[in-house]
């Protein structure tokens, strides 16, 4: 199951509902995985839930934020997306077919993933999934 960068939000959020999937690749017309969307990137946590502008100082006439502007233009973009392109990680972490199950296993440990696109010559060929690790 993959869904293309042009696909409504609406129709990811069925189709992964649908399908029972906690995310989705993808993937472009020429085959290649450009991004993933999982549940994380759904919801928005407490935390991510104020859209206020970031805490800034006005120091020597100008305005100085406390912290970055692009965390909060991330949050606020995802906030109003209405497609694919708009709501997915680009460039998410990949494995290779030949990877080990330890390989895999490893890296959706480490990065807290729930899966794993597998990439031949950047190409979809699967999906590892955390249960199957």
């Amino acid at each position: 199951m993959t869904v293309s960068p042009q696909d409504k939000l609406e129709d990811v959020v069925r189709a992964m509902r649908d399908h029972e999937l906690p995310g989705v690749p993808v993937v472009n017309d020429g085959g290649r995985c450009v991004g993933i969307i999982t549940e994380a990137d759904l919801i928005i946590s407490e935390e991510g839930a104020d859209l206020h502008l970031p805490h800034y100082i006005e120091l020597f006439g100008g305005v100085v934020f406390l912290e970055p502007l692009r965390h909060f233009e991330q949050r606020l973009h995802k906030a109003f997306a209405s497609s694919a392109s708009e709501m997915m990680t680009a460039d998410p972490v990949t494995v290779g077919p030949e990877a080990s199950v330890h390989e895999a296993a490893r890296l959706i440990s480490s990065g807290g993933h729930n899966r794993l696109p597998v990439v031949e010559h950047g190409r979809l060929v699967g999906v590892s999934h955390g249960w199957t690790c």
